[in-house]
């Protein structure tokens, strides 16, 4: 076997201490450029691609890794558009940094729990499970944590979009088209699913809790009582199945106010299944405005939040508090509120005549 290539081999080749070699890996300004490029240079003819990353960690005592926790799915992380956009810009944000990003599930269970087991530097929350104890294993282990659409914590930077006026918004459009009966199709991982009562109505997470906050603040105004359901996830089956509960009924709903785009894609579905013409007799609108709501037919009115700049707002507050938290300085916990803008497209026009 060949002999093992290690720093003290470059330095004996470019005759410099072992130290300096180490330096032109991990210190370049500690070097002159010409020098740097001699020992690298040397590096490249033996083979050596640098010092071992897991050695290189423990001194230093990090790990150049952050952690994004999600939901208990990372499939989430790669077909939801809104999530793979907001990933995209939080990389881009910490490529000057040098922090590796790592997706966590939220998983709790079985032998191996991300939050609690993976090494990173610190994690971004992103609209966990409430129920979940990531959040409490990632606080156990005082790593720095910024929360995004999730409720906002004392001493905690946190980024969250103003969902409540955008909300809001959408809900006055519809009213201000003429629009008195409404449904909500809203979804959730826990309480009842279906058809609800405001009883019977459990809100899961940040977000959620907003946009409803939003919509009833101008449908009491208006003094209208929406038709509510709810299901159990956001994909297209699950949001179409939603959709029906509101459609297939003699009193159905004119308009329906949905909580994301994905489940507003659904809504399209099944009307079209059901013969509804949208927007002749049916208005619909989404949020988000993620890149699908304009390639729909119709193209869907919606609300939209800047996904991009809250996943760069969201980096650059994790790298500082890391940076905080290694110089031994409080952390900067600012809450970021992002503004949601109503986008009139397609999908929404005055109800039939009664």
């Amino acid at each position: 076997m060949a002999p093992r290539v290690t720093l003290q081999t470059i330095a004996d080749r470019v005759g410099v201490s072992r130290m300096t070699v180490s330096n032109a890996f991990s210190k370049p300004d500690q070097l002159s450029a010409a020098l740097r490029e001699r020992i690298l240079a040397a590096a490249q003819e033996v083979g050596y691609v640098g010092p071992d990353p897991a050695a290189r960690a423990l001194a230093k005592g990090t790990t150049g890794a952050v952690g994004i926790v999600l939901t208990s799915s990372l499939r989430f992380a790669f077909t939801d558009l809104v999530a793979t956009s907001f990933l995209g810009a939080i990389a881009e944000e910490l490529g000057p940094t040098g922090l590796a990003l790592t997706l966590l599930t939220s998983s709790d269970d079985g032998a191996v729990i991300p939050a609690r087991d993976v090494a990173i530097d610190g994690a971004l929350v992103y609209s966990c499970d409430p129920t979940s104890t990531a959040v409490q294993y990632l606080s156990r282990r005082r790593l720095p944590l910024v929360y995004i659409d999730q409720d906002p914590v004392e001493g905690i930077p946190a980024v969250n979009v103003d969902d409540r006026s955008g909300a809001r918004a959408a809900a006055q459009h519809l009213i201000d088209l003429g629009h008195r009966r409404v449904g909500l199709l809203l979804s959730g991982l826990h309480g009842t699913h279906g058809l609800v009562t405001p009883e019977e109505l459990t809100v899961d997470g940040h977000a959620s809790k907003q946009r409803l906050l939003g919509w009833r603040d101008a449908l009491d105004a208006a003094g209208i009582t929406p038709l509510m359901a709810r299901q159990g996830g956001a994909n297209l089956e699950q949001a179409k199945a939603g959709a029906r509960l509101l459609l297939d009924r003699p009193d159905r709903p004119t308009a329906i106010l949905c909580f994301s785009d994905a489940v507003a894609h659904g809504v399209l579905q099944a009307a079209e299944d059901l013969g509804i013409r949208v927007p002749d007799e049916l208005s619909v609108v989404g949020f988000d405005d993620n890149p699908l709501a304009a390639q729909l037919r119709p193209a869907l009115t919606t609300v939209r939040q800047d996904v991009q700049a809250k996943g760069r707002v969201a980096a650059a507050a994790l790298a500082r508090a890391i940076g905080d938290t290694r110089g031994d300085r409080p952390v900067t916990a600012d809450h970021v509120l992002l503004p949601a803008e109503l986008v009139v497209r397609d999908s929404t026009a005055a109800p039939p005549p009664a």
